[in-house]
């Protein structure tokens, strides 16, 4: 099984590989369809309670965010974002596994080599299984979530996976069209004029979505963009976020960013297709936006207003409010 050390990793002795199931169709579905896929990541010491505890203690502010879902009258809003406030890390699981809380940790490899070699792995695989793929700037995070936590509908602007390792959750996955991803929406959140979950829902869209039970043992992969909302069932769940990127992938990434740019100064029926001078224009535009930094200062803040508490039923108390950025 996987181990958390320095060194060598160790595969699942019983199959060799992360990825289980693996069909030769699935080739043909990578990049199009949502796929659900058996792995062997559940198995790992890496999330063990105690492994995840000492993973928490002095994580850094900058890589991780710690959420709620709040209806309540105090607030005004359904989404809130909160900190650790300096708690153990045992204490914070507590207050997971008995509250309405979940905890994202970012890119666990740069503090936990093991997390490192395993996110290789994942992408080494799935680029030796599917011809012709090519990625970079893999990053991972871990999601320790609450019992019946609803995560908002939202979208990712990288290449996403989802792999789940401990509980059970069901999973909406969204078309990566409008209406359910408007152009508006996904070049705001490109730009990071938007956060993830201030994409547009409606009750209906949940229609036409893709509906998915995951289980210990079993992944997601969706392609570029797709929105999507989980819910929790009925224990402490433990899942793991990857992020990858191509070549198409960056390109459309730039074509969203510099639509975004040109929508801002008032333009409209902006086109998303990969090809003409007007195209390349775009790529060189958004390259020069970013290289600029100019788009920094217009990045929304986080509002931070609680911090994870084991002793409150909810698993976090209300703090005075202040903005964060990363």
């Amino acid at each position: 099984m996987w181990i958390c050390r320095k060194g060598p990793i160790m595969r699942d002795l019983t199959t060799g590989n992360i990825l289980t199931d693996w069909q030769e169709h699935h080739v043909r579905l990578f990049g199009r369809h949502s796929l659900k896929l058996k792995h062997s990541l559940h198995k790992s010491d890496l999330f063990t309670d105690e492994a995840l505890a000492k993973l928490i203690e002095n994580y850094p502010r900058d890589l991780y965010h710690v959420k709620t879902t709040d209806t309540g009258a105090a607030t005004g809003r359904s989404h809130r974002e909160g900190e650790l406030g300096g708690i153990s890390g045992e204490a914070a699981l507590e207050a997971v596994r008995k509250g309405q809380i979940w905890i994202n940790l970012q890119n666990p490899g740069a503090i936990e080599p093991g997390h490192a070699d395993m996110l290789t792995e994942m992408y080494r695989e799935f680029e030796a299984r599917v011809p012709g793929l090519k990625t970079f700037k893999h990053m991972s995070t871990i999601l320790i979530s609450s019992p019946h936590v609803k995560v908002r509908y939202h979208a990712d602007v990288p290449g996403q996976m989802l792999w789940q390792v401990r509980g059970k959750k069901r999973v909406w996955v969204y078309p990566n069209s409008a209406p359910f991803l408007p152009d508006e929406a996904i070049e705001k959140l490109t730009l990071k004029r938007f956060h993830e979950t201030d994409m547009p829902y409606e009750p209906w869209f949940d229609d036409y979505a893709d509906v998915l039970e995951l289980e210990p043992g079993y992944m997601l992969y969706w392609p570029l963009n797709c929105p999507h909302r989980v819910e929790n069932h009925d224990s402490l769940n433990i899942s793991i976020t990857t992020e990858h990127w191509s070549a198409p992938l960056r390109d459309a990434y730039a074509m969203n960013y510099a639509n975004g740019l040109l929508r801002s100064a008032g333009l409209s029926s902006l086109s998303t297709a990969p090809l003409g001078a007007r195209y390349y224009a775009k790529l060189a535009l958004a390259a020069a936006h970013k290289l600029s930094g100019a788009g920094k200062s217009k990045a929304k803040p986080y509002h931070i207003d609680f911090a994870v508490d084991p002793g409150s039923p909810t698993g976090y108390r209300d703090i005075h409010a202040y903005e964060f950025r990363k």
